[in-house]
């Protein structure tokens, strides 16, 4: 951040130059030292008011004040950068010779004075447009929209996290300058080397403390935390005593070492008696098959187990065998769970397994990597056993995978032609941008389709759907076996990205998709953050919008596994029942 306070000094010849780096002007009165602490570059203030604004415009989903207010003062702070360096090229290079510069000291105050009053008003005139754009896309997805006086609290806080940002900022600096000032004193270094010297040393230490010491501790921190977490169980959840369950007393992978979310998913579901009641035909009771961080000490024998545990339940005389990689802690959606077993009326075998103790936003930034190896050594060894199985008679093995867990069982595959080669239907749903296969594909879209709903190769073999609608009213041919991602326009796991700091998208520059508010604009840094933001609360919106894909996988289920005489009728009837069983298992961990 380059401040015109010091650098117009710069610009006044080797005398002033050299009071940058005396130790005397650091080390002087503690009042003169606060005021150049706390002076503001009024350059950068305009700039900063710019920042905030373009951050209230609207982005993928609604935002209190206390997201709005974070993200609105980081990006004051990065205008306060931006326009502090501009003023500073201005000043020496346009204004320095000019005879009218600087100007008279009443002037100049009342161009402070002008410059404060209108960023205040503007930024409280632009808080209540942002209060009405937040309830109109409250609205557009059926949530509960703001106030505008509760809005206004969004001003006070961003002006607290970028006052914040900017002091780290200018400790830095006195730091930078305070290395330099030794630098002279003990090797009589010229002063821009001595600087250079003073800004690589703490550069280097920023990001040692920040990458090795600050990040390392918190990773660890976390995962200690989680690693507890994973050891309870949640009220309720009980040891499943149906022998082709994980956990049972037949089981060989024990109950207490499934971890959190392993006991929650195979004590969970409908039995044979209740898919028979909802579904009113004989059912058989589900087989769902795990295997815990705990199960066993290294993954290879996890696999083993998992594979032991797939014989004894009998998985592969079912009708339907479906894998399942995982998001971080193992979570697995039970919505999707139940959907596939009440549309094949219990004649499945699901299996999935845990490979990391973080939820699924920290294994996102810290553990993609592992991710995709867990999915593919799942996929890898239960479709090796499964081959093993008589064509005529081995079930059907469909992939599934939410968001995280796209990225696992894309893992697995290098190509479309990989995934034929090997199952008979993948269903993914809220992929992340970083998907490497998903983005392939949405990058190599037939001509003329948008980013948002992308169609590739005329839907021949992968599609994309955001509601039920896409996924049955395509006439179109679709081979067999039928790879499908769901999104909607609205889910920032989807559309978030590092390059939203630096290049508009092509989901922003066409029309938007139905949920999508139209006032969403881009704005370098700005829509980063904005997205960014929206990433924490992206399942904390109504069902069919952002993270929350609800009972739409049951759509997705039917269109990828294409059961036999299925009618609209009969999808009707489970998403009721699916409906009705929603909030008694948690949201994922």
């Amino acid at each position: 951040m380059v401040e015109s306070g010091a650098l117009e000094r710069v610009d006044r010849g080797p005398r002033e130059l050299s009071r940058l780096v005396d130790p005397a002007l650091l080390h002087g009165p503690r009042l003169d030292r606060t005021w150049r602490f706390l002076r503001l570059d009024f350059t950068g203030i305009a700039f900063a008011t710019l920042f905030f604004c373009w951050s209230l415009t609207p982005s993928l989903l609604p935002r209190d004040w206390l997201f709005q207010g974070l993200i609105g003062g980081i990006n004051a702070a990065i205008g306060y950068t931006v326009g502090t360096a501009i003023g500073w090229l201005v000043r020496r290079y346009f204004l320095r010779h000019r005879s009218w510069w600087p100007l008279p000291e009443p002037w100049s105050t009342g161009l402070r004075v002008l410059v404060t009053v209108t960023c205040v008003s503007v930024s409280l005139v632009m808080l209540a447009y942002s209060a009405a754009w937040q309830r109109e896309l409250a609205a557009l997805m059926g949530a509960e929209g703001t106030t505008t006086t509760g809005y206004i609290r969004t001003g006070g806080l961003s002006l607290l996290v970028g006052a914040a940002i900017i002091s780290v900022w200018r400790l830095l600096r006195e730091l930078v300058r305070w290395i330099a000032a030794r630098l002279i004193r003990r090797w009589h270094l010229a002063i821009p080397t001595a600087t250079t010297v003073g800004i690589l040393i703490v550069t280097v230490l920023f990001f040692l403390l920040v990458d090795g010491v600050l990040m390392r501790g918190v990773y660890a921190a976390t995962n200690a935390a989680f690693s507890l977490q994973n050891s309870t169980t949640r009220d309720g959840v009980e040891q499943p005593l149906d022998p082709e369950k994980s956990g049972s007393p037949e089981s060989l992978a024990p109950w207490d070492t499934l971890g959190y979310e392993g006991r929650n998913f195979v004590s969970r579901g409908l039995d044979a008696d209740e898919l028979t009641a909802a579904n009113g035909t004989p059912a058989k009771d589900p087989i769902r098959v795990y295997a815990g961080l705990e199960t066993a000490e290294d993954p290879d024998e996890r696999m083993d187990i998992v594979i032991d545990e797939l014989e004894r339940t009998g998985a592969f005389a079912r009708k339907v065998l479906v894998v399942i990689p995982t998001t971080g802690t193992g979570w697995v959606n039970p919505t999707a769970a139940q959907a596939i077993e009440l549309v094949h009326n219990g004649d499945t075998a699901l299996v999935a397994g845990q490979y990391s103790f973080l939820p699924s936003w920290i294994s996102f930034l810290a553990d993609r990597e592992k991710a995709a190896e867990a999915g593919k050594m799942l996929i890898d060894r239960v479709h090796e056993r499964w081959l093993q199985e008589p064509e005529a008679t081995r079930p059907k093995l469909l992939v599934y995978g939410e968001s995280l867990g796209t990225q696992a069982g894309e893992g697995a595959f290098d190509t479309l032609s990989d995934i034929r080669q090997t199952v008979d239907g993948v269903l993914w749903v809220g992929p992340p941008n970083s998907n490497r296969l998903w983005g392939q594909l949405v990058q190599r879209r037939d001509p003329g389709t948008p980013e948002v709903d992308p169609e590739y190769s005329a839907g021949l073999v992968v599609r994309f759907a955001d509601d039920s609608a896409d996924m049955v009213e395509d006439p179109g041919e679709w081979l067999s076996p039928r790879i499908l991602y769901v999104q909607h326009p609205s889910d920032p796991v989807v559309w978030w990205s590092p390059d939203l700091a630096f290049t508009r998208p092509d989901w922003l520059k066409e029309p938007p998709g139905d949920d999508r508010s139209p006032s969403m604009k881009w704005f370098p840094f700005v829509t980063f953050w904005q997205v960014s933001a929206d990433l924490t609360n992206a399942a904390g919106v109504p069902d069919g919008h952002g993270h929350n894909y609800g009972t739409l996988v049951l759509d997705g289920w039917i269109t990828v596994a294409q059961p036999e005489g299925w009618t609209p009728a009969d999808t009707e009837r489970v998403r009721s029942t699916l409906e009705s069983l929603a909030g008694t298992e948690g949201p994922e961990k």
